[in-house]
């Protein structure tokens, strides 16, 4: 079979990135020293108050942590840490790595016994908490058999006096402050590859496995996302995803590298009003949000009378583009001054992303860079080059790793797709006290089985097309993955959620592709009803099927009245879906 090439959106020369490789967190905090009097961090108090952190202000407060660290025997120690994003959070986090300890980020959405039963799986010794968990491991410093240190980030007076385990995070930074001026400093690392974080693989599956990344894997991650995205020390970002996810903690940590203004959002109600004032020119997200930001823009067209105009534009701007003029910024300058009027670039991973997103910002004047990772691999392994983009790809191998294929057959686009499997500095050490699964999770000759389905084209591009474990196979022997099938759902706009599941009818062994689908009610007139949303949607479907192969069609709607349940870091809960 011939190979179906794939289109390239764009093609730049390459330029040179403005960063330094960092092999630990020693290279690390050396490196966003001399960043100096630079701005790293603008953040809300809980006032809504602004106040700005440079780099070398943070650089003190890691060492100062570091030294009360060392001096109450916290060197080496198992330290969780949890609470929304914060300098503090993030300061915290690199004075454990600092001090060769391993850190434990938490999710914060997470219920108390189900957090306490994390700390105690992995022995953790003491806990750093956020204020909005004052209060709530009053039990946990009572009963729990591991903890012995309680650190709260912003105590009340009640809270300091709940235990005698407590002491404050300030107090820390006090004490530290004296041990700093009299010559601490933070000491050359001696085993990048030990274990230096724990982290709790999200719910998607109904389980959770506790991941151990080294140094030498968090900061390869570091570094290549620093060789291979196109932001500059000139840039601003909206740190908006949840800190403890790799994916966030990682970018964060290449943006400091580059010596980047980190403004930290406070809550996903103000995302909007937070763009406007921090004026970004690029922001770190998962789909959820690109699609959020382009059910907006023609809302609020619609809204206005303006949508019309918006499609003339959007014809014109292609136009003019193809005869090498670009005039995407003037033309949507309104919509653009919506997300401070700054934006450039969108960094796009933790699932799939309709390509029609990327050619729709593209049209603007925001490129899209779509990236894949597991967490597993600290997360990142691939990554769209800017210089050199394709659609619904997430780009070749990251510097630090490779990727393969194996397994494999011939697909219906010519290549040879089956699991994808990474090598490389990477990749994690294993699964905390779990030698099965560590076991199960790498082949004979060491590669690391992603558990992800796709393909390679003739560039090394790679393309996602599943999961091994939601495949759904048909009576016929067919398999059909779930997620291609809600790529082309996400094309009809009457849809804001999909999820496809093969159900069976009781007493009968043939599956049936169901789509469960929660309506857009913004695109129905008022007093629509159900009935009639489906009907709609069913309209749109029976089109769509007539596009498909035969064993890919969609032969049962079922509409929901309630988005679909999700984790922290916004995909779909599949393990709940029936």
């Amino acid at each position: 079979m011939s190979k179906e090439k794939t289109a390239k959106i764009i093609n730049i020369p390459k330029d040179i990135r403005l960063y330094e490789r960092v092999a630990d967190v020693y290279d690390f905090c050396r490196t966003i020293e001399k960043h100096g009097d630079r701005i790293l961090f603008t953040y809300f108090d809980r006032q809504r108050q602004l106040h700005d952190v440079t780099y070398g202000e943070f650089t003190r407060k890691v060492k100062c942590l570091a030294a009360s660290f060392t001096a109450k025997g916290l060197e080496g120690k198992r330290i969780a840490i949890i609470g929304e994003t914060s300098v503090n959070w993030v300061a915290s986090y690199v004075a454990i790595l600092a001090v060769g300890g391993i850190a434990i980020p938490l999710d914060k959405e997470l219920e108390i016994s189900v957090i306490e039963g994390f700390m105690e799986s992995v022995d953790a010794d003491a806990l750093i908490y956020s204020y909005s968990f004052n209060g709530k491991f009053r039990n946990t410093m009572a009963s729990h058999n591991t903890l012995n240190r309680f650190i709260p980030m912003e105590p009340t007076d009640e809270e300091l006096a709940a235990s005698d385990k407590i002491i404050p995070l300030e107090t820390l930074y006090s004490e530290g402050e004296a041990l700093v001026d009299a010559g601490f400093s933070i000491k050359p690392v001696e085993n990048r590859d030990g274990v230096a974080e724990f982290l709790f693989t999200s719910g998607t599956t109904g389980t959770s496995k506790c991941v151990m990344l080294s140094q030498k894997n968090i900061f390869s991650v570091v570094t290549s996302a620093a060789a291979t995205v196109r932001f500059t020390p000139d840039d601003t970002i909206v740190s908006v995803l949840p800190i403890h996810h790799t994916y966030e903690l990682a970018c964060m940590l290449a943006g400091m590298d580059y010596g980047m203004h980190i403004c930290i959002n406070d809550s996903i109600s103000h995302v909007l009003k937070n763009l406007q004032i921090f004026k970004p020119t690029g922001l770190v997200l998962v789909p959820l949000y690109v699609y959020t930001f382009y059910k907006r823009i023609w809302a609020e067209a619609k809204k206005t009378g303006r949508d019309k105009k918006l499609k003339l534009g959007i014809t014109a701007a292609r136009s003019l583009h193809k005869m090498g003029i670009d005039k995407r910024r003037d033309i949507f300058a309104e919509v653009l001054n919506s997300f401070g009027g700054r934006l450039e670039k969108i960094v796009c991973g933790g699932a799939a992303l309709n390509p029609r997103m990327v050619e729709f910002f593209d049209t603007l004047g925001v490129s899209i860079y779509e990236g894949y990772g597991i967490t597993e691999c600290a997360p990142l392994t691939c990554v769209v080059p800017y210089y050199n983009r394709k659609y619904a790809s997430v780009g070749p191998a990251v510097p630090c790793c490779q990727v393969r294929i194996y397994d494999s057959y011939e697909n219906d686009k010519g290549y040879m797709e089956g699991e994808i499997q990474v090598k490389g500095d990477n990749v994690m050490l294993g699964y905390y006290n779990n030698p099965e699964a560590t076991a199960a999770a790498f082949t004979e000759d060491g590669w690391f089985r992603t558990g992800d389905v796709g393909y390679l084209d003739e560039d090394e591009y790679c393309f996602i097309t599943g999961r091994l474990k939601t495949v759904i196979v048909l009576e016929s022997g067919k398999n059909v993955f779930p997620e291609e099938i809600e790529e082309y759902l996400g094309n009809i706009d009457l849809i804001a959620e999909s999820a496809v599941i093969g159900r069976q009818k009781e007493g009968e062994s043939e599956v049936l592709l169901t789509a469960l689908v929660y309506p857009d009610a913004t695109k129905f007139d008022e007093g629509t009803t159900t009935e009639q949303m489906q009907e709609a949607i069913q309209q749109k479907i029976n089109e769509l099927n007539k596009t498909l192969p035969t064993y890919k069609h969609i032969k049962i709607l079922e509409l929901r009245d309630t988005e679909f349940e999700k984790t922290t870091s916004r995909k779909i809960k599949r393990h709940l879906l029936k």
